[in-house]
């Protein structure tokens, strides 16, 4: 597989082109080797500890990080597909099913984007029409009525804005969704695994715990949506991810993320095996807290979660 590399990145490369030509050098020198190793070590973690909001997009996009359908095969078993939102269609950007996770089984739904070019034009990129949030829905109330929880694996850059979409109720879809989930008897932990863009996030984003990968992002528009409206031009997407705060340590500091599951060195296309299983880790121990509330204490405390968010103090200012 051929990874993604970046210009931030180089000094990366760099070393390890040096660390490869002294391993192959026939006066191969093994103190020398091991100094540019640690050195190696060191370097990767300055860098990747100090990337910039626009550089964990980036990351985030990256066209060989792990998908949904690969957390779920990777986490769960014996998954069952829901097709179809009695209504319309099967959106196939929103996948929707039941599965078993660590012996229980759960209700799952994933914003799917594709692998290649073809993979993408069958999932829309991972952009969903209202029969998505519909479906998503309906899977939600099978949830509810098994008393299943509900396990959200979001990755979008966006609501599909097609006139077929708006046609058939894209706004409405997602904004009946955003009230209905206040509502679902059962728990739902939602999971930020790569873009949360705008309401096509939002759509499925209402939950009990927000968690978020080290390098996913979560905002009400994309940097270069918002470059476009301010700027009139999207190549200030980086200037706009520094103001959006939109990386999972400004959410979590702001209280909207409820944790940062962490990501190996680079992102989890590096290593997605170690990132499944810091995912496997976070999820079970939040399932776990969950499972020991009634329903009404359930409810409540999601409805102060989204409540007391966006507050602000009032300043008294003297004349």
């Amino acid at each position: 597989m051929s990874i993604t590399t970046y210009e931030f990145e180089k000094p990366i490369l760099e070393l390890e082109q040096k660390i490869r030509d002294q391993e192959s050098a026939e006066s191969r020198d093994e103190t020398v080797l091991e100094e540019m190793r640690d050195e190696l070590t060191r370097l990767q973690k300055d860098i990747y500890a100090q990337l910039t909001p626009w550089q964990r997009v980036l990351i985030a996009r990256d066209k060989d990080r792990p998908r949904a359908l690969e957390f779920v095969s990777a986490l769960m078993s014996d998954f069952i597909e829901i097709h179809g939102d009695r209504c319309f269609g099967d959106d196939k950007a929103i996948v929707t099913g039941f599965a078993t996770f660590k012996g229980n089984p759960v209700a799952v739904i994933c914003q799917q984007k594709g692998k290649d070019t073809k993979d993408n034009i069958s999932r829309n990129w991972g952009m969903a029409h209202p029969e998505g949030y519909r479906k998503a829905l309906r899977l939600m109330r099978l949830a509810e009525k098994f008393n299943l929880p509900v396990i959200v694996l979001i990755d979008t850059p966006g609501a599909f804005p097609g006139i077929g979409a708006e046609e058939r109720g894209q706004a409405e879809a997602i904004a009946r969704n955003i009230r209905e989930m206040f509502t679902i008897e059962t728990p739902i932990i939602c999971i930020v695994i790569g873009e949360g863009a705008s309401g096509g996030a939002l759509g499925v984003g209402v939950g009990d715990c927000l968690l978020m990968l080290e390098n996913s992002w979560y905002c009400v528009i994309s940097p270069e949506g918002c470059a476009g409206i301010l700027w009139k031009t999207n190549t200030m997407a980086s200037a706009a991810a520094e103001q959006l705060k939109l990386t999972s340590a400004d959410l979590k500091e702001l209280g909207i993320a409820d944790e940062i599951i962490g990501e190996p060195d680079g992102g989890a296309h590096r290593c997605p095996e170690k990132t499944f299983e810091n995912v496997s880790r976070s999820l079970e121990a939040r399932l776990e807290a969950l499972s020991g509330m009634d329903t009404e204490q359930l409810l409540d405390r999601r409805y102060k979660k989204y409540r007391y968010m966006g507050r602000f103090v009032d300043v008294l200012v003297e004349e």
